[in-house]
């Protein structure tokens, strides 16, 4: 006997078909009839067709009431035949279905692929139960639930699911999902997470711009090819620009349409902090609700500042969600997330990138852009290089850059695209790096005579810090040049200045006799609580 592909109803329609099951051995019947399913729709209030129902009735003036007795002695007294296509209840029970049955979920799928939808969900069913052919077409009909008004119901609903939510499996499905790099280690890690039994919901605490959302999308993408984890198969995005406009609808509507699968919520912390720190507070109690919620799972995105200063007061989130710290890639890795968007910025920007540049823009990203973690300032970096290129070949440009005209990016355009957005000085950038670091101590003595202990000391730790012997957490080195007045302490931080920036000027210079008062110390560390 052959069985429904599990892939083809939604979460919410097989929720709905096991009802119906029920309802069905209730009655005392062995076949699945569309009137047991349109049955389940109105003794339930939390599927789509049921809140199309609700809204027909009173549309068109009809008792619910009325119609779930009618709809209830139909499925009593109905007698479908055996469509030799068997549904898997929860139990993994073979549930025969009705020859009708096959026309509704083939008609639901039509309908569905016309709304640019990837599954049958509930509302599709409706639908294709008020078309003919079906037992139930006449029926719904009387009560003014023709195929006319049920079209032009799901395409207004499925314009507001649109502007209210992004299907990132769908989109993934159609091609419309760039591709992202896979990190492994986390993608296991979600997935164990999503594994487990009972509360799943996960936050994903980082930095901005250490990849939280693109880990996100890498799961849509692997959901999409059937790989994700057992038993989930939607992942939607809240619009962003729902959000600003109506924050408790679109929450609402995407709590909806992920049901059975994933929400994911970028930016958590926007919901809370109360009505003067928080930007969406009207949506902050049902947000605190669904995550008391098993379905659907709920991720989202935070820096470990915003948590500590607003997440970590709720006792609704924090009690029911497991942490998943994202931390930020090193070169290595930066270089192949790169090498993921290299062809698309190939595209969008009509040149050619070496590859040997993924490289030194993450190279260059992570020793100037230090503000900025990476891949984000590699990326960054990447874009930038790229639209100097593009502006360099344009003969008609009057401000073209001084770039040598060509359409392919190497790293002489990195360097010159790092140094615009930097000020540093171009050909302090385009120096071997292991070459400078090799040559340091001969490079300070050229500004520096004698002072051989300061210089090794000092060159030893910077070279030190170059090889990654160091914690990255903390500062090079601490140094404290003792000497009467003249002998080069001053200098000897202006040559490592401009040897380690290609600038002096990148010396800061504080005057300690301005904070020989006890109070005057506050002008450097800031005034403690309560002084004034």
């Amino acid at each position: 006997m052959t069985t429904l592909n599990p892939d083809i109803p939604a979460p919410e329609l097989t929720d709905a078909l096991n009802d119906a099951v029920a309802t069905m051995k209730a009655f005392g019947q062995t076949v699945l009839t569309p009137e047991l399913l349109l049955l389940t729709f109105v003794r339930h209030d939390d599927f789509n067709a049921s809140r199309i129902l609700r809204h027909m009735s009173q549309e068109r003036g009809f008792k619910l009431a009325e119609f779930e007795k009618t709809v209830e002695r139909m499925a009593k007294l109905r007698k479908g035949r055996d469509g030799k296509l068997d549904f898997i209840a929860n139990n993994e029970e073979h549930i025969h279905l009705s020859d009708e049955m096959l026309v509704v979920l083939d008609e639901g799928r039509g309908i569905a692929n016309a709304l640019d939808e990837v599954q049958v969900g509930t509302h599709h069913a409706l639908g294709a139960m008020s078309e003919r052919g079906v037992s139930t077409s006449a029926f719904l009909q009387r009560h003014g639930v023709t195929p006319d008004a049920m079209t032009d119901k799901l395409m207004a609903d499925a314009e507001i699911r649109r502007a209210t939510s992004n299907d990132l499996v769908g989109q993934a499905q159609g091609g419309e999902l760039k591709p992202v790099y896979y990190r492994q280690a986390l993608l296991r890690d979600m997935s164990t997470l999503l594994a487990l039994a009972g509360h799943r919901h996960i936050l994903l605490v980082g930095p901005e711009g250490v990849g939280k959302r693109a880990l996100v999308r890498s799961l849509a993408l692997l959901l999409a090819e059937g790989k994700g984890p057992g038993g989930i198969k939607t992942l939607v995005e809240i619009n962003e620009i729902a959000l600003l406009t109506d924050p408790l609808k679109a929450l609402q509507a995407g709590l909806r349409q992920a049901k059975g699968g994933i929400l994911f919520i970028p930016n958590l912390e926007r919901f809370f902090g109360g009505i003067l720190d928080a930007a969406f507070p009207k949506a902050e109690r049902p947000l605190q609700k669904a995550f008391l919620n098993i379905d659907p799972v709920i991720i989202g995105t935070v820096t470990q500042i915003a948590y500590d200063k607003r997440v970590a007061k709720i006792p609704a989130v924090t009690q029911h969600v497991h942490f998943l710290e994202v931390p930020e890639p090193d070169v290595e890795e930066t270089a192949a997330i790169l090498a993921v968007h290299r062809p698309h910025l190939e595209a969008e920007y009509d040149l050619q990138i070496a590859e040997e540049s993924m490289l030194t823009a993450a190279r260059l990203a992570r020793r100037y852009l230090t503000e900025t973690p990476l891949p984000a300032a590699a990326i960054q970096l990447l874009h930038r290089s790229c639209a100097l290129v593009r502006a360099g070949s344009q003969d008609q440009n009057p401000f073209r850059p001084d770039t040598d005209g060509d359409t392919r990016l190497d790293d002489e355009d990195i360097a010159l695209a790092l140094s615009l957005m930097t000020g540093i000085p171009v050909t302090r950038l385009g120096v071997d790096e292991r070459a400078k670091y090799a040559h340091m101590v001969e490079m300070l003595h050229e500004r520096i005579i004698g002072q051989e202990e300061a210089v090794l000391s000092v060159s030893r730790a910077v070279k030190t810090a170059r090889v990654g012997l160091k914690d990255p957490k903390r500062p090079i080195g601490s140094f404290l040049f003792l000497g009467p007045t003249g002998v080069g302490k001053t200098e000897l931080s202006k040559a490592l200045a401009a040897f380690m920036f290609g600038d002096e000027g990148a010396l800061l210079e504080l005057d300690m006799s301005e904070y020989q008062q006890e109070h005057s110390v506050a002008r450097l560390i800031g005034a403690p609580p309560g002084y004034v």
